[in-house]
């Protein structure tokens, strides 16, 4: 079967492009996208008031890390919590870029929120949650709004891709929570220092490429996938811009790999979800203090970023998406290098 005999599932927005050809057209939406963004904001608002109740500490294996920012209010041996605002505003930057060029959240907000003084495992865990549902909420809007298209009878490549990608994710990300929790105890320096170096080199090769029209090959998100899942599970970041960029490479397009990158990430991230609870038997004890401000920057931000993704056109995308990963991946650094330093110096 040639490619031209396959179901692809980026034709449609190949095909929304050639009939409204210009922003403004494709900016007025039908009343099927309107349906699909409330229905998208009342999932994660469910979400959030799920957040406020694990944030009181219901269970025993919940309960309030003593991290920089929790000694600072005082709030060490009690189930006290709050909205952080300052974390809203960040989170709801980034999960617009995350769910309109394929990542940033986790990447970008994990690190700036270790160095607020939160621990990982308040952190982690909440990324997670919030990750794999704006994932999956995040899928089914790209559909509605002619981003993507999923098709299983028959397949199209779009759903094969999901389904490489996600199940050499979820090994991935198991060995790596296990891993690095759970035995070796990586410091968190060296995590980020990885993952903004791993940023900086896919971006940039991205860059250089921007311009190509590259061949279709899918079996090169195997590898992509693995490293993509690995990331995830030691930082809660560093997922999105391997699985995009690493499509981009292997020659999806642009649109598309966005949808793509959205439901693996949702499928990963869920399934981590369920890894953290297993880790839990062991021993291990987490924090959902973050989730409620997580959830509340959610419920705007990631159902208009699939809008921002059908409304401007693929070729600016194509320089918007590996642009920005450079920019998280500076960002990584200036963050992290004067925590080096000081390793380093002892």
């Amino acid at each position: 079967m040639t490619e031209k005999d396959k179901t692809l599932g980026w034709e449609v927005a190949r095909d929304l492009e050639k009939q409204k050809t210009t922003i403004w057209a494709r900016l007025i939406p039908e009343w099927k996208q309107l349906r699909a963004a409330l229905l998208g904001v009342f999932v994660f608002f469910i979400v959030f008031l799920i957040g406020c109740w694990l944030a009181g500490n219901p269970f025993e294996a919940t309960q309030r890390i003593a991290s920089e920012v929790v000694k600072a209010k005082g709030w060490i041996g009690t189930n006290e919590w709050q909205i952080f605002w300052g974390v809203v505003a960040l989170a709801m930057f980034f999960e617009f870029m995350d769910a309109s060029a394929g990542m940033g959240f986790g990447t970008a907000l994990t690190p700036l929120l270790l160095v607020v003084g939160f621990s990982p495992k308040q952190i982690v865990p909440a990324v997670m949650i919030q990750q794999g549902v704006a994932g999956l909420v995040g899928a089914f809007l790209h559909r509605e709004f002619e981003n993507v298209e999923w098709k299983f009878k028959p397949m199209s490549e779009t759903i094969k891709l999901w389904l490489i990608i996600a199940i050499v994710g979820c090994l991935a990300v198991t060995f790596s929570i296990t891993a690095v929790y759970a035995w070796f105890k990586v410091g968190k320096i060296w995590i980020k220092l990885y993952v903004a170096c791993l940023l900086l080199m896919m971006g940039v090769i991205s860059l250089i490429q921007a311009r190509k029209e590259r061949p279709y090959r899918p079996g090169k998100m195997f590898g992509f996938a693995a490293l993509a899942g690995f990331n995830k599970g030691i930082g809660g970041g560093g997922y999105g811009p391997v699985v995009t960029i690493g499509g981009l490479i292997s020659g999806v397009p642009v649109k598309s790999m966005l949808a793509v990158t959205a439901i693996c990430e949702g499928t990963v991230s869920t399934f981590a979800i369920l890894v953290w609870l297993a880790l839990l038997t062991s021993g291990v004890t987490i924090d959902y203090i973050l989730l409620p401000s997580l959830m509340i920057a959610t419920v705007f931000s990631a159902v208009a970023a699939p809008y921002a993704t059908r409304v401007f056109p693929e070729k600016m995308w194509k320089i918007v998406v590996p642009a920005y990963c450079c920019i998280v991946a500076a960002l990584c650094f200036w963050k992290i290098v004067p925590d080096i330093i000081a390793k380093l110096a002892g």
